[in-house]
C-alpha cells in the first residue's frame, strides 16, 4: 500500500473538531454576556460548551493518531 493510501483520518477530522470547537469557543467567550442570545436555549451557552466538547473530541483524535503514528514507526 503506497503512503498516500495509509492516511490516517484521524489527523484531518482532529484538526476540523479542533478549528471549529475553537471558533465556537472563542464565539461562546464573546457573547457570554447576552442574555438575549440564548434565552432560546434557556440561558445556557451551547457555543461555548459543544466547542468545548468539539475541542476535547478534536485532541483526542489527534493524539490517538500520533500514538498510532508512533507504534507503526517503531513496528516497522
Amino acid at each position: 500500500m503506497s503512503d498516500a493510501a495509509a492516511i490516517d483520518l484521524r489527523y484531518p477530522l482532529g484538526g476540523l473538531l479542533v478549528t471549529l470547537g475553537a471558533i465556537l469557543v472563542i464565539f461562546g467567550v464573546a457573547t457570554a454576556g447576552d442574555t438575549e442570545m440564548y434565552a432560546r436555549s434557556h440561558g445556557m451557552n451551547v457555543n461555548l460548551w459543544w466547542g468545548a466538547v468539539m475541542l476535547v473530541f478534536g485532541v483526542l483524535f489527534l493524539g490517538l493518531a500520533v500514538r498510532a503514528t508512533r507504534t507503526s514507526e517503531r513496528k516497522g
